[in-house]
């Protein structure tokens, strides 16, 4: 078959997400061995980017893995870690997060006056795992959209490097909302970008359709002992849509 045919006959970006989406488990990192796992991967990362100096432990965490409007996820393929992220949730209860400290001019007024922002960060993926699968990015980023949907949010926020910040624009349709600055353990700057949810939801569902979740997922996702918001259960449905798997569930 010439390169062309196999290109043609090869399955698009939309159904090869879904056959990721149906092969990796989002774990939520509980247990303290899974988050020094995912401390290590983190990193491998972001010193391979020249985003932070060596430590002698080998390990990234802060505070906020430990606060209570925070989840940090695993994402696995074949029983491998493969990415990770940390989804906060910025609300007038628990209103700091990563970006809300640094950019509190910004965005603390807006929490402060009654609304919810999700602030995914930390994330990072293997090498490896994002060469054999050019997908896992965006299901990696997935979590943050799940967020949204849960927690029925008004703010998706991202704190890209400048060299990121089309991702999240093609991806999520944000727009740089303030310009860059340094983070706390961190040698490069970051933006903070954002956009109103509830108005381009439908329109990225549309574009990624493997962003769709159950209830059901999403509450084996984020639903804990405690947590800092109801669920959004009188939340707008969305769109009919084939089922998705149910991923994550939690011991």
């Amino acid at each position: 078959m010439s390169g062309a045919a196999a290109l043609a006959s090869a399955p698009g970006f939309t159904e090869r997400g879904f056959d990721l989406l149906e092969r990796i488990d989002y774990r939520r990192a509980d247990s303290r061995q899974e988050r020094e796992a995912i401390y290590r991967l983190r990193y491998q990362a972001y010193l391979r980017e020249g985003a932070i100096a060596p430590n002698a432990l080998k390990e990234l965490s802060d505070r906020y893995d430990d606060m209570p409007n925070a989840w940090t996820f695993g994402i696995y393929i074949d029983e491998k870690l493969a990415s990770s992220i940390r989804v906060c949730v910025g609300s007038p209860i628990h209103p700091l997060t990563p970006a809300t400290n640094v950019f509190s001019d910004v965005l603390l007024p807006e929490v402060g006056g009654g609304k919810t922002l999700i602030d995914p960060n930390r994330f990072v993926t293997d090498p490896d795992a994002t060469q054999a699968f050019p997908e896992l990015p965006y299901l990696t980023v997935r979590l943050g959209f799940v967020a949204c949907e849960y927690f029925k949010t008004d703010i998706g926020a991202a704190t890209p490097r400048l060299e990121h910040e089309a991702f999240y624009k093609r991806v999520f349709r944000m727009n740089v909302t303030a310009p860059a600055r340094t983070f706390p353990t961190l040698t490069k700057a970051h933006s903070l970008m954002s956009v109103h949810y509830p108005s381009v939801r439908e329109k990225i569902l549309w574009r990624y359709p493997f962003f769709r979740s159950t209830f059901f997922e999403r509450r084996m996702l984020f639903e804990r002992a405690y947590v800092p918001l109801q669920p959004a259960n009188d939340y707008r449905p969305m769109a009919d849509a084939p089922a998705m798997p149910v991923l994550g569930m939690m011991s």
